[in-house]
């Protein structure tokens, strides 16, 4: 797929930064400041993207780059490139399609997409769009039967994995919620919670709508309940939310059949560390064993690139979908996957990596 010249002229953005400029404009305050927000000070949120920029690249000269080839897999799952959609909350925030569209995107750019628990549209509208694979994100509930129900009804829709979010016993401060009073419009739903989202959301308005969510969790969680996970799905379930080697290790003891290192979006903890600075650390723990994807921050082709040298199998964007569901819905995603394809492709030119397993380690150095 090409970028469409005619969506590049309506957004008016040439990178992703001034995409979510254009977004911005388009959004209401309330629900621009919900989707890219970060926790408490945002120290980590603006870490996350700062931690690439002090990486440089070192690139080899005089390496026959007239053909580059970017497909891969992500869990046995052909796709195109290794820039995968990550889980967002609420996409109908961001436009009145919201993950419809964004599955549709997806699988135009022949790519994956995640679905979030907390989407505005169900598992099986979302997967009666898609044409691409779909893993499911889940998060786990006091009440074992709804996380038990949530695997069911995504195995029975197609999705192909459980992404098991485990950085979540309670939700993060985000200030600008508080601020905002922060909830869901009228018009929509988290419909994968009916019918019982009415009991589980009652008043939920203002500052308590991050109460009455967290309310669900399972504050409770241990290791084993990866066993558990595992145990009732043929699915692979991938671990996400961590940023310690160690705990790379024990997802993968526990029955990880990957692990994501994600700080969330920089939205539970703030001041952890940027999820790219972390990477080499749990790749050199696990890599040899599952494999080992990373979110937060990705911005650029050399990003990507970034990540694949810190031995990431692809990286995940979430906030840049937002942005492009915000400025021309589905079209607007494909644009955001477009841009970053071709800008990772001029990164692999330049670096003198015609393939991904030519993009090692040694072509990154770190300040």
């Amino acid at each position: 797929m090409t970028a469409q010249p005619n969506i590049a002229e309506q957004i008016e953005a040439i990178n992703l930064f001034e995409l979510e400029m254009k977004a911005r404009e388009l959004l209401p305050q309330t629900a621009y400041d919900h989707h890219a927000s970060g926790a408490n000070d945002e120290i980590t949120l603006r870490e996350n993207h700062m931690a690439y920029e002090r990486i440089t690249l070192l690139p080899r000269m005089l390496v026959d780059v007239s053909e580059r080839h970017m497909g891969t897999t992500a869990l046995g799952q052909p796709v195109s490139m290794p820039i995968l959609i990550a889980p967002t909350a609420f996409q109908g925030l961001a436009h009145p399609k919201g993950e419809l569209a964004t599955v549709k995107a997806a699988g135009a750019a022949k790519t994956l997409m995640t679905l979030s628990t907390l989407s505005t549209f169900s598992i099986e509208e979302v997967m009666s769009a898609a044409t691409g694979p779909v893993w499911f994100q889940l998060y786990m509930f006091r009440d074992r039967a709804i996380s038990a129900s949530f695997v069911k009804r995504a195995e029975l829709a197609g999705c192909k994995a459980i992404v098991f979010t485990v950085d979540a016993p309670l939700l993060g401060r985000r200030e600008r919620d508080v601020r905002n009073q922060f909830k869901m419009p009228d018009a929509l739903a988290v419909k994968n919670l009916l019918p019982r989202e009415l009991q589980y959301f009652p008043e939920a308005s203002g500052s308590r709508h991050a109460p009455a969510i967290a309310s669900l969790f399972d504050a409770a969680l241990t290791w084993k309940d990866i066993e558990w996970l595992t145990g009732i799905t043929t699915l692979q379930v991938l671990v996400k939310g961590i940023l310690r080697a160690d705990d790379a290790l024990l997802a993968v003891k526990h029955g990880a059949s990957g692990v994501i290192v994600s700080n969330h979006g920089a939205r539970q903890l703030d001041t952890t560390p940027a999820t790219i600075s972390v990477l080499p650390e749990i790749v050199d723990a696990v890599g040899s064993k599952v494999e080992v994807y990373v979110d937060g921050g990705i911005r650029r082709g050399t990003d990507v690139l970034k990540a694949i040298a810190c031995g990431a199998r692809a990286v995940f964007i979430g906030r840049p979908v937002l942005w492009g569901l915000a400025s021309g819905a589905e079209a607007g995603v494909r644009y955001v996957l477009e841009m970053l394809r071709q800008e990772l492709d001029l990164a692999m030119a330049l670096s003198g990596s015609p393939r991904l397993s030519s993009i090692t380690r040694d072509l990154i150095r770190r300040s």
